[in-house]
């Protein structure tokens, strides 16, 4: 049998593995190392293992993965979350729809922090959700916001599914981190002009919130942000001035996260080990990926699949925008039943070769994915952050109208990666501007 038939073989079963319910994560390097003793033998397969399993992880860039994480924690336990939506309260709040308008845009205001959906979504549910109900907000409305705008910090830097992005295909990570700021505002911006619309034309959706704002009270609200503004400007101004590199910039995040818990006073033995707890336990789980990806990815190397598959897209003339349409209807396939990283190990190892020999912007291209796995995070059945939604509210609301109040949302999300992908200028001008065509 020739190599890449069982390269594909390997990929067939991989996919039933998965299906089984193995975790990627085992499912990964149990078909690489499979697949690497048929095609190389026993003595070739634990000599690739033993430098590609330590390569995959002694990366210094991947420093920025926990130290991104920590920075999210701290910044949940220092109170941002609040700050974030009461601040975009009283400034949205009178806007037809206002609560859940606010909603998004505490929600990209958090990502900012957070770099992870899931943090955000339950960070933000725990917020904004009891509020909307609280004012007689229709239940799908309210959860369908938080899922869908939670996934913001997906997209908006730092995000730690850009730094696996950048890793695996050996991207600038600054320069994919700011590429992520204009298409995260344009989602954020599009969302909220959408829940507009839909509580203007069904003012039931939404109703009027009895409450008397100033703008002195506007004003004064800006001052419990000035925590957000801080990490912002220290992550992005560090990377776009370079003085510091995209690692440098997540440990003085995480840093300036810590102080702002300490300023807050909400310090403690608790919340410190929380923290440390879950920013362990999250780059566990992705570097125990890395490393499967790392096996898979030499299996498929030696395989020649990715290869033959651009050997085949060049001499059948496809030109970069079928190639592309085939990833769209991959990815939202794959993300109603894959985490945002899982599709990422899964399909790039296969898809680089072929975009490097179409010459494609692998900047444009990561947001392009970046923007994809975003919108698996909301896609049935699996929809991560619409079971965090789910768990937070409880029993309070079905998981069928979390769902059901999310299609609204995905609909906004598939237009703005339309854009994304028919415009590609507004996810690389920010880099290029800052810091030089690459």
């Amino acid at each position: 049998m020739e190599s890449h038939y069982v390269g594909l073989l390997g990929f067939v079963v991989l996919l039933g593995l998965i299906g089984l319910r193995l975790p990627i994560a085992f499912a990964l390097p149990v078909v690489g190392f499979g697949g690497l003793l048929i095609l190389s033998g026993p003595e070739a397969t634990f000599a690739l293992l033993a430098s590609q399993m330590y390569s995959s992880v002694a990366n210094n860039t991947l420093a920025a993965v926990p130290l991104f994480l920590m920075m999210g924690y701290f910044a949940y336990h220092a109170g941002l979350t609040r700050a974030c939506f009461d601040t975009a309260r009283l400034w949205l709040a009178r806007l037809p729809g206002g609560l859940a308008i606010a909603t998004v845009a505490g929600c990209a205001l958090f990502g900012a922090c957070a770099g992870s959906g899931v943090a955000a979504a339950g960070a933000m549910g725990r917020v904004s959700i009891p509020e909307m109900l609280r004012y007689g907000y229709d239940r799908k409305l309210a959860c369908g916001s938080v899922a869908a705008a939670a996934t913001l910090a997906v997209l908006i830097p730092p995000s730690i599914v850009m730094v696996v992005y950048a890793i695996l295909t050996e991207v600038s990570i600054g320069r994919l981190l700011l590429a992520g700021y204009i298409p995260g505002i344009l989602s954020a911006l599009v969302l909220m002009l959408m829940i507009m619309v839909r509580c203007s034309r069904d003012p039931s959706l939404a109703p009027a919130v009895p409450i008397k704002i100033t703008w002195a009270d506007r004003f004064k609200s800006l001052k419990n942000i000035w925590g957000i503004t801080l990490l912002i400007v220290l992550v992005l101004g560090g990377i776009y001035t370079g003085f510091v590199t995209a690692s440098e910039a997540a440990a003085i995040g995480a840093l300036g996260a810590f102080f702002l818990m300490i300023t807050a006073r909400q310090l403690n033995r608790a919340t410190f080990r929380d923290s440390m707890l879950e920013t362990a336990r999250t780059t566990g789980m992705i570097f125990l990926l890395l490393v499967g990806a790392a096996i898979f990815t030499g299996f498929m190397a030696i395989s020649g699949v990715p290869q033959k598959l651009a050997e085949l897209i060049v001499e059948g003339k496809f030109s970069i925008w079928t190639v592309l349409a085939i990833v769209v209807v991959v990815y939202l396939f794959l993300g109603m039943f894959l985490d945002s990283i899982s599709m990422m190990l899964l399909t790039l190892p296969v898809l680089l070769p072929v975009l490097k020999e179409l010459d494609v912007n692998l900047i444009w291209f990561g947001i392009i994915v970046v923007k994809l796995v975003e919108i698996g995070c909301i896609t049935p059945p699996f929809g991560i952050t619409v079971y965090v939604v789910k768990g937070v509210v409880g029993n309070a609301v079905s998981l069928e109208d979390v769902f059901r109040g999310i299609w609204w949302f995905l609909a906004m999300e598939i237009l703005v990666l339309v854009i994304l992908i028919m415009f590609p200028v507004i996810s690389t001008i920010l880099p290029d501007t800052m810091l030089g065509k690459g």
